[in-house]
């Protein structure tokens, strides 16, 4: 159930205008629950002080951590002076993803968010080496920000994977779908869910060496597949088929323009975390879509997933 009540805001040190810590406000005043404001930094220049000794190192890192909560408390000061429950953390780590994936896993938390950067001239959102290691490594859902008003239509999109290539598909598409309808009834008056499923087209170079093969053939029998599939899915969730899309092509293409169409707010997708050899010869379908995507995105993990980032003894 996607009742998440302990959130963490990585706080961006770029900027002023922190617009993931907006969102967690807006989940929290609908749904309850607390948020913590987190922010990792670091400088060389101070460990490389030799002239200073390990105890006025250490002050001068203290000195910066606390100008920094002071600038995060100046953040959040009108959320703080209204109520809203904000814990404010800053830590001294060389690795940010590190720190704050370190801070879920000791904090609890249940929803991860971060503010994503948008392109000034595609409107697309830009994302960040951090970005990326913490959508492919961090244990609890994680909601990429982007910095838009939010439509009048709350609306979600789905993008579920009905090919059956692998058994996981299924169990990893109610999860996103059952996990969508619970946090949108939670904050959204009247929430539309949509589903979304791309399929590929017929391969050239089978068309090419099978002279009996029709592609045309092919073509309508993965939709049917595609469409069965779908209309099995959203029964058991009591969607409406005008909320469901099953069309031909990439799902980078296919996903992004349904939400162009729609308006929609945030795009809800399995993130398999895939890295080393693993994504480098099995890639990462759902990264593809992110990179194209123009609204915020909730990414969620399927159940069994292992994070790979160990938690600090000191």
């Amino acid at each position: 159930m996607a009742n998440y009540q302990n959130l963490l805001v990585a706080i961006d040190p770029n900027q002023d205008d922190q617009p993931a810590l907006r969102r967690a406000v807006y989940i929290v005043q609908r749904n309850g629950g607390r948020i913590k404001a987190f922010l990792p930094i670091y400088d060389l220049s101070y460990e490389m002080t030799t002239l200073l000794s390990p105890e006025e190192r250490n002050a001068m890192r203290k000195g910066v951590i606390g100008q920094r909560i002071a600038w995060i408390k100046q953040q959040a000061h009108y959320y703080l002076e209204s109520g809203i429950d904000i814990e404010i953390k800053v830590v001294w780590h060389g690795r940010p993803y590190e720190a704050i994936i370190q801070e879920v896993i000791t904090g609890k938390h249940d929803l991860l968010l971060k503010m994503a950067h948008q392109h000034s001239l595609l409107e697309s959102m830009i994302f960040t080496p951090l970005d990326w290691h913490l959508l492919r490594k961090c244990p609890c859902p994680v909601w990429m920000v982007k910095d838009q008003v939010w439509p009048e239509k709350d609306s979600a999109v789905v993008a579920v994977n009905l090919s059956n290539e692998e058994s996981y598909h299924t169990a990893l598409n109610l999860k996103l779908v059952k996990e969508t309808q619970d946090l949108a009834n939670r904050i959204v008056k009247e929430p539309l869910i949509h589903l979304v499923s791309a399929y590929p087209t017929a391969p050239l170079n089978i068309a090419m060496e099978l002279p009996d093969f029709d592609p045309n053939v092919y073509n309508q029998a993965l939709r049917g597949q595609h469409l069965v599939a779908m209309k099995e899915l959203r029964q058991k969730f009591y969607i409406d088929e005008q909320q469901t899309h099953v069309h031909e092509g990439l799902p980078e293409k296919v996903i992004p323009e349904i939400c162009d169409e729609l308006n929609t707010g945030v795009v809800v997708l399995g993130i398999l975390g895939r890295t080393g050899l693993s994504a480098a010869f099995l890639g990462n379908t759902a990264e593809h879509v992110i990179d194209k995507l123009k609204c915020d995105l909730l990414a969620i993990k399927p159940d069994g997933f292992v994070c790979p980032i160990s938690v600090d003894e000191e």
